[in-house]
């Protein structure tokens, strides 16, 4: 099976696990768990949750058991984009080609919806955590707690990240600053899905050192590459506008580098990525794919 076909399988597998998380009941709060519904199955690439299960898979098979924390990743990672397209932030109209979640529904639906799903994510690892403890599987216990805690200080950090975004735009920062910025508010999310997806299954420590270093470059990567699709990229293709980072004068790698050296910039960190995880041999060629996917990815 090509990367492309793996992709969509994964993606396809994804959108049916976070479908059993929908609330479809009758209920007073119908509005509220619609705009909810909206956002978190608009589409989107799914990487964070296809990372945890694939690093996961580099040591075990039972993937299904790690479903439940890609499931609550997804979940965060839309509440962050709901609030990310507010006015507040970066005042986006348009996602995956859609009106954005406060433009289909209400300013003030769209903030408790990103809440919604915040909230949701703490309730799926939460019962989770409960379901282990019943079965009294103290190491499965004791690495799904440390997985826990992981997410929340990851999620904390994104948040730190899209703070620091926001509130630099227009300003001049150093390269530590940028770097800084990015590595939470993209890489924390990122970094989270390899090591979660690890920690999981058992892996080794020297493995979830090595998958972590791997995950800081893919994750500076992804971000380098929407600056460069942010300055450069196709609306139509892309689904939201384009030039909105310029427009903002928000600090990216574009704005620092210029667009050759952002460009440059990629595609050496790229390759310190493959080059991290060459030692897994072929258990690793769907996240080699999906580094150069990172790289090449129009959208």
């Amino acid at each position: 099976m090509g990367f492309k076909e793996e992709l969509k399988k994964y993606q396809e597998l994804v959108n049916k696990e976070l479908e059993k998380y929908i609330r479809k009941e009758e209920c007073y709060e119908n509005i509220l768990n619609n705009s909810v519904e909206y956002s978190l199955m608009a589409g989107g690439k799914r990487l964070r949750a296809i990372l945890v299960i694939d690093t996961y898979k580099l040591f075990k098979e039972d993937y299904e058991k790690c479903l439940p924390f890609s499931m609550a990743l997804e979940m965060v990672h839309n509440f962050s984009l709901i609030h990310d397209d507010l006015p507040e932030i970066d005042n986006d109209d348009f996602r995956h080609g859609k009106p954005t979640n406060h433009k289909a529904f209400n300013h003030a639906t769209a903030l408790l919806a990103g809440d919604a799903l915040f909230n949701q994510a703490y309730i799926t690892i939460s019962e989770e955590l409960k379901r282990t403890s019943e079965k009294d599987d103290y190491d499965l216990l004791k690495r799904k707690i440390r997985a826990f805690n992981e997410f929340s200080v990851a999620t904390d950090r994104m948040i730190a990240g899209e703070y620091l975004d926001t509130e630099l735009e227009g300003k001049q920062i150093s390269k530590e600053l940028l770097q800084y910025i990015h590595e939470n508010k993209t890489g924390a999310l990122l970094k989270l899905s390899v090591r979660m997806g690890a920690i999981l299954a058992g892996a080794p420590e020297k493995d979830i050192e090595i998958l972590s270093k791997f995950a800081d470059k893919i994750g500076l990567a992804f971000q380098i590459k929407d600056d460069i699709l942010s300055e450069e990229g196709d609306q139509e293709i892309m689904g939201k506008p384009v030039g909105n980072d310029k427009e903002m004068e928000k600090c990216t790698y574009v704005s620092y580098y210029g667009l050759e050296g952002a460009k440059k910039e990629l595609n050496k960190i790229i390759d310190e990525a493959l080059k991290d995880i060459e030692q897994y041999g072929e258990k690793a060629e769907f996240l080699k794919g999906l580094t150069i996917y990172i790289r090449d990815r129009n959208k």
